[in-house]
């Protein structure tokens, strides 16, 4: 009557290691490290790195208690561990000297962190510790405002070149264009003009909305078309922005080292962005702020230039670059096209010969200038090149060897298919779409995060001590089965939070111990049903079989209930209430095994094979008298 499968047995054992080996990593710490990240677009960090930073440190005999070289994407960060923060401050001064001669102009981010300190064999089988939020680990929040107006500015101001350049290319003769706050107006010197811009305007252009009138002002008299984007145009724009700026943030802050940041949207023109762990605010504004812009101009490879290269000298109208060997070039200062003008950029192959290539494609203004460049410069190369900190340079200088229409531009030549990926990578996520400000700033300190982990643990802690007491002493060994079902709860709910890697916030430590009480009530249900049933005068293991059968309905219909909620909260939700909300769906299917499952193998395997079963040790069951 109340024995399990095998394989029931079998299931509760192999959840229980699973929740020991993944909870273990979270009462290991942390230790300190030194992360060295790229501090450039374009140099890039390889595992031949980390050989080169740990002979540097053996030779000065600092020693490390760990290495490792993670890739992510075409990013490489290389990360060592020390025993205590001294050695750790130390190995961070020599690494910065030693990879960046030069101060003013470095190549890497040496950068402190923190690392896990769990054993290498728990990492090794994917058991790392829980993440902890900004309230736990202290940190930066950043509330940054877009500049929503100023990405729409830029496209309308784009939008009239393009006008422009249609209207001469079909000798359409007009009598100005010009951007007017959130719109384009187009002035013609007769209505059969106007009549045939609007016809040609409309065919090209679906995304816009015309109105013809009459012009104001200087055009007094003259009939006018107002161009604006729809609705959902602009809504396109916006968002592409965003999305933009979000994806430039998320390679800005990789510098920093942070294990776990926030960048999420808030709204439809602001962004969030939290980094736990980091204390230099200076340090993260800088980054955040920081502009890299784009540029294409063309080489002078003339032999005066070579020879004023050669000598040391940079002749008037020419600026010189070095490119990512290292090789200077010397470039015109005139720009032929910047960042505004990419639309996408794609690695891909050569149709002809099967060469890594990188495709870039233009908006119709770029593409008419490039046209116009590459039809009178054949033969000369181009420089791509991205300005960091104000510091310029060439990613590729390619051979321009035809006219180049349509906006679709190859770039081509010596180099890999993961060179070809890293270039569209840097040229789609070098610079940001719309300005950002940063309206609201909050730091919070170690000290408070430590605090709230501190007060978090002692509040679950002495709740859970306090419901195990209680449990034992009302319902005996009963009580010693739904205690260490309880346990197995805990440790379920925090392997498995462990295993998806989630960010533990002070709401989710609260979804904890409203977990363990939600946990205890099932087991109560369990135990009450038991000795209903005892009270009836059933045998001790028709009691045992009746009242888990009976509590198993009760169980669900109140657990699923309070599912449905999470779920919605887990939806709807953002921020620490999506965390919350994480934490309690987790604990509520933890919950139902641990009590349903877990505590009824404990009972199947101590009474199920009694066979004179007199009595259970369940408390004292009440009977009313006749």
């Amino acid at each position: 009557m109340n024995r399990y499968p095998l394989w029931k047995y079998l299931t509760v054992l192999v959840a229980l290691v699973l929740g020991v080996l993944y909870t273990l990593p979270n009462f290991f710490g942390e230790s300190p490290a030194v992360q060295v990240s790229s501090a450039k677009s374009t140099i890039k960090v390889e595992p031949e790195m980390l050989q080169r930073v740990q002979s540097l440190l053996q030779q000065a005999d600092i020693t490390t208690t760990g290495s490792s070289f993670e890739r992510n994407g075409p990013v490489g960060t290389i990360r060592f561990r020390f025993a205590n923060t001294d050695i750790q401050i130390k190995a961070r001064d020599l690494i910065e000297r030693a990879l960046n001669p030069n101060p003013q102009d470095p190549d890497y981010t040496v950068a402190l962190n923190l690392l896990p300190a769990s054993p290498q064999w728990l990492s090794a089988i994917g058991a790392n510790p829980m993440y902890l939020g900004l309230d736990l680990r202290g940190g930066v929040h950043f509330l940054l405002q877009v500049d929503m107006e100023g990405a729409l500015t830029a496209r309308y101001d784009s939008i009239a070149t393009d006008f422009r350049a249609t209207l001469r290319d079909q000798r359409i003769p007009t009598s100005g264009i010009e951007r007017e706050a959130m719109s384009v107006v187009l002035a013609f010197p007769d209505d059969g003009a106007r009549s045939r811009a609007l016809a040609l305007l409309r065919s090209r252009s679906n995304d816009m909305t015309f109105q013809e009138g009459a012009g104001q002002g200087t055009l007094e008299g003259r009939p006018i078309l107002t161009a604006r984007m729809t609705d959902a145009t602009i809504a396109s724009v916006q968002s592409s922005a965003l999305r933009q700026n979000i994806t430039t943030l998320h390679n800005r802050i990789n510098e920093l080292g942070v294990a776990e940041p926030v960048i999420q949207q808030q709204g439809s023109d602001r962004i969030i962005v939290q980094l736990p762990g980091v204390q230099d605010v200076a340090r993260a504004k800088e980054i955040l702020g920081r502009t890299a812009t784009l540029e294409i101009r063309l080489v002078d490879d003339s032999p005066t230039a070579t020879s004023a290269l050669a000598a040391g000298t940079v002749p008037f109208g020419l600026e010189r670059y070095d490119d990512t060997d290292g090789r200077p070039l010397l470039l015109r200062r005139q720009v032929i096209l910047t960042g505004e003008n990419l639309q996408d950029a794609q690695a891909g192959r050569d149709q002809q010969t099967q060469q890594a290539a990188v495709h870039l494609t233009l908006d119709n203004k770029g593409a008419r200038i490039f046209r116009d460049v590459t039809r009178d410069n054949i033969g000369r190369r181009m420089a791509i090149l991205l300005f960091e900190k104000g510091i310029g340079q060439v990613v590729t200088a390619p051979v321009i060897r035809s006219e180049i229409p349509g906006g679709q531009v190859q770039i081509s030549g010596s180099m890999s298919a993961e060179d070809a990926a890293d270039i569209a990578l840097l040229l789609r996520a070098g610079s940001l779409a719309a300005p950002m400000t940063i309206i609201e700033e909050r730091t919070i300190g170690p000290s408070l995060g430590a605090e709230n982990i501190e007060k978090g643990f002692q509040a679950t802690l002495w709740g859970f001590v306090a419901v195990v007491a209680f449990m034992i002493v009302y319902y005996r060994l009963f009580g010693v089965f739904s205690s260490i079902g309880l346990t197995l709860n805990v440790l379920l709910l925090l392997g498995l939070l462990s295993l998806l890697q989630a960010t533990l916030t002070l709401p989710g430590i609260a979804a904890i111990a409203l977990t363990i009480g939600m946990a205890i009530d099932a087991n109560v249900l369990i135990n009450e049903r038991i000795r209903e049933e005892l009270r009836r005068g059933e045998s001790p293991q028709a009691a045992i079989n009746i009242g888990f059968e009976r509590a198993w309905g009760t169980i669900l219909d109140s657990n699923l209930t309070t599912l449905i909620v999470g779920i919605a909260l887990l939806i709807f939700g953002t921020g620490p209430v999506r965390g919350f909300a994480v934490v309690h769906c987790l604990g509520i299917l933890t919950s139902m095994f641990s009590a349903v499952v877990g505590v009824r193998a404990m009972v199947n395997l101590t009474h199920g094979g009694r066979k004179r079963l007199k009595d259970l040790s369940i408390g004292t069951v009440w009977k009313p008298k006749d």
